[in-house]
Protein backbone atom coordinates (compact mmCIF):
# COMPACT_ATOMS: atom_id res chain seq x y z
CA UNK A 1 0.00 0.00 0.00
CA UNK A 2 0.86 3.65 -0.65
CA UNK A 3 1.82 5.72 2.50
CA UNK A 4 1.60 9.43 2.99
CA UNK A 5 3.08 11.15 5.82
CA UNK A 6 2.24 14.52 7.20
CA UNK A 7 3.72 16.26 9.49
CA UNK A 8 4.04 19.88 10.63
CA UNK A 9 1.89 22.45 12.91
CA UNK A 10 -1.22 24.50 12.49
CA UNK A 11 1.17 28.30 13.37
CA UNK A 12 -1.74 30.54 14.02
CA UNK A 13 -4.62 32.74 12.73
CA UNK A 14 -4.89 36.18 11.56
CA UNK A 15 -7.68 38.95 10.70
CA UNK A 16 -10.45 37.85 12.77
CA UNK A 17 -12.62 40.59 14.40
CA UNK A 18 -11.21 40.01 18.32
CA UNK A 19 -8.20 38.47 19.57
CA UNK A 20 -8.71 35.27 22.11
CA UNK A 21 -8.88 32.00 19.78
CA UNK A 22 -8.58 28.70 19.55
CA UNK A 23 -9.15 25.85 16.69
CA UNK A 24 -10.78 22.77 15.90
CA UNK A 25 -9.03 20.52 13.39
CA UNK A 26 -10.30 17.29 11.43
CA UNK A 27 -8.55 15.38 8.89
CA UNK A 28 -11.38 14.21 6.31
CA UNK A 29 -10.46 11.21 3.43
CA UNK A 30 -12.42 8.55 1.69
CA UNK A 31 -13.23 4.91 2.33
CA UNK A 32 -9.75 3.69 0.49
CA UNK A 33 -7.45 5.71 3.28
CA UNK A 34 -6.76 4.18 6.60
CA UNK A 35 -5.53 5.86 9.26
CA UNK A 36 -1.91 3.93 10.50
CA UNK A 37 -0.60 6.54 13.78
CA UNK A 38 -2.08 10.16 14.60
CA UNK A 39 -5.18 11.84 15.60
CA UNK A 40 -7.02 12.87 13.04
CA UNK A 41 -9.07 15.49 15.27
CA UNK A 42 -7.89 17.85 17.77
CA UNK A 43 -7.83 21.26 19.65
CA UNK A 44 -5.31 23.79 19.88
CA UNK A 45 -5.30 26.38 23.14
CA UNK A 46 -6.62 29.86 23.62
CA UNK A 47 -4.02 32.30 23.06
CA UNK A 48 -4.39 36.17 23.64
CA UNK A 49 -1.75 37.93 21.68
CA UNK A 50 -0.22 40.61 23.39
CA UNK A 51 1.31 42.80 20.71
CA UNK A 52 -0.82 42.85 16.98
CA UNK A 53 -3.64 40.69 15.95
CA UNK A 54 -1.99 37.33 15.16
CA UNK A 55 -2.80 34.65 17.54
CA UNK A 56 0.33 31.98 17.99
CA UNK A 57 -1.08 28.35 18.90
CA UNK A 58 2.27 25.79 16.82
CA UNK A 59 -0.18 22.77 17.41
CA UNK A 60 1.50 19.63 15.98
CA UNK A 61 0.02 17.39 13.46
CA UNK A 62 1.53 14.24 12.47
CA UNK A 63 -0.68 11.59 11.01
CA UNK A 64 0.43 8.41 8.88
CA UNK A 65 -1.84 7.16 6.38
CA UNK A 66 -1.83 4.21 3.98
CA UNK A 67 -3.99 3.91 0.50
CA UNK A 68 -4.69 2.19 -2.19
CA UNK A 69 -6.06 4.90 -4.37
CA UNK A 70 -5.93 8.49 -5.14
CA UNK A 71 -9.76 8.99 -4.45
CA UNK A 72 -10.34 11.36 -1.69
CA UNK A 73 -7.34 12.72 -0.70
CA UNK A 74 -6.99 14.29 2.78
CA UNK A 75 -8.48 17.62 3.28
CA UNK A 76 -7.81 19.13 6.42
CA UNK A 77 -11.16 21.29 7.93
CA UNK A 78 -11.07 23.92 10.54
CA UNK A 79 -12.85 25.64 13.36
CA UNK A 80 -11.50 29.17 14.67
CA UNK A 81 -13.12 29.92 18.06
CA UNK A 82 -13.04 33.17 19.92
CA UNK A 83 -13.37 33.01 23.73
CA UNK A 84 -14.64 36.10 25.91
CA UNK A 85 -13.67 37.04 29.31
CA UNK A 86 -16.61 35.51 30.55
CA UNK A 87 -15.96 31.91 28.81
CA UNK A 88 -18.25 32.31 26.10
CA UNK A 89 -17.19 30.39 22.93
CA UNK A 90 -18.42 31.89 20.19
CA UNK A 91 -17.58 30.60 16.31
CA UNK A 92 -15.65 32.95 13.89
CA UNK A 93 -15.06 30.80 10.88
CA UNK A 94 -15.00 27.05 8.76
CA UNK A 95 -12.28 26.65 6.23
CA UNK A 96 -10.86 23.80 4.65
CA UNK A 97 -7.87 22.85 2.61
CA UNK A 98 -6.34 19.92 0.07
CA UNK A 99 -3.26 18.45 1.97
CA UNK A 100 -0.77 19.09 -0.65
CA UNK A 101 -0.15 16.24 -2.82
CA UNK A 102 3.80 16.91 -3.65
CA UNK A 103 6.04 16.16 -1.58
CA UNK A 104 8.20 18.64 0.41
CA UNK A 105 7.14 21.57 3.15
CA UNK A 106 4.28 23.40 2.59
CA UNK A 107 3.34 26.61 4.22
CA UNK A 108 -0.47 27.33 3.58
CA UNK A 109 -3.03 29.88 4.26
CA UNK A 110 -6.37 28.47 4.69
CA UNK A 111 -8.90 31.47 4.39
CA UNK A 112 -11.96 31.26 6.53
CA UNK A 113 -15.75 32.12 6.46
CA UNK A 114 -19.34 31.74 8.84
CA UNK A 115 -22.97 31.82 8.25
CA UNK A 116 -24.12 35.31 8.09
CA UNK A 117 -28.12 34.34 9.53
CA UNK A 118 -30.65 36.49 9.42
CA UNK A 119 -31.04 39.92 10.72
CA UNK A 120 -32.51 39.58 13.61
CA UNK A 121 -29.83 36.69 14.66
CA UNK A 122 -27.25 39.56 13.45
CA UNK A 123 -28.48 41.61 15.56
CA UNK A 124 -28.57 38.97 18.56
CA UNK A 125 -25.05 37.87 18.34
CA UNK A 126 -24.16 41.55 18.74
CA UNK A 127 -25.06 42.22 21.92
CA UNK A 128 -25.63 38.43 23.51
CA UNK A 129 -22.82 36.62 21.53
CA UNK A 130 -23.29 33.32 19.69
CA UNK A 131 -24.34 33.13 16.24
CA UNK A 132 -25.27 30.65 13.99
CA UNK A 133 -23.71 27.39 13.17
CA UNK A 134 -23.68 24.36 10.54
CA UNK A 135 -25.67 21.45 11.51
CA UNK A 136 -23.56 19.25 9.63
CA UNK A 137 -19.94 20.23 9.95
CA UNK A 138 -19.66 17.76 6.37
CA UNK A 139 -20.64 21.24 4.84
CA UNK A 140 -17.11 22.81 5.14
CA UNK A 141 -15.41 20.71 2.62
CA UNK A 142 -18.24 18.69 0.47
CA UNK A 143 -19.73 21.72 -1.03
CA UNK A 144 -23.05 20.31 -1.61
CA UNK A 145 -25.72 22.43 -0.49
CA UNK A 146 -22.77 25.79 0.55
CA UNK A 147 -23.54 27.56 -2.28
CA UNK A 148 -26.84 28.45 -0.58
CA UNK A 149 -25.36 29.56 2.52
CA UNK A 150 -24.98 33.60 3.30
CA UNK A 151 -21.45 33.67 4.15
CA UNK A 152 -19.09 36.78 5.81
CA UNK A 153 -15.57 36.47 5.02
CA UNK A 154 -13.35 36.13 8.21
CA UNK A 155 -9.38 35.77 8.47
CA UNK A 156 -7.23 32.92 7.94
CA UNK A 157 -5.29 30.41 9.62
CA UNK A 158 -1.51 29.66 8.58
CA UNK A 159 -0.21 25.92 8.36
CA UNK A 160 3.07 24.57 7.91
CA UNK A 161 3.30 20.99 6.82
CA UNK A 162 5.66 18.38 5.39
CA UNK A 163 4.59 15.82 3.26
CA UNK A 164 6.37 12.23 2.97
CA UNK A 165 5.41 10.08 0.11
CA UNK A 166 5.97 6.16 0.31
CA UNK A 167 5.30 3.71 -2.69
CA UNK A 168 2.81 5.68 -4.50
CA UNK A 169 5.40 4.96 -7.66
CA UNK A 170 4.15 1.66 -7.35
CA UNK A 171 1.06 2.92 -7.81
CA UNK A 172 1.27 4.67 -10.95
CA UNK A 173 1.73 7.79 -9.19
CA UNK A 174 4.93 10.43 -9.62
CA UNK A 175 6.38 12.73 -7.24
Amino acid sequence: MAELHIIGHIVGATGFPHSSLFCKWGVHTGGAWRLLAGLKEGQTQVDIPQTGDMAYWSHPIDLHYATKGLHGWPKLHLQVWHQDYFGRCQLYGYGYCHVPSSPGHHRIDCVTWRPLGSWQEQLAQMFVGGGPQLRSPDLIYSGADRYRLHTEAMGSVALELGIIMRHFDKYGVES
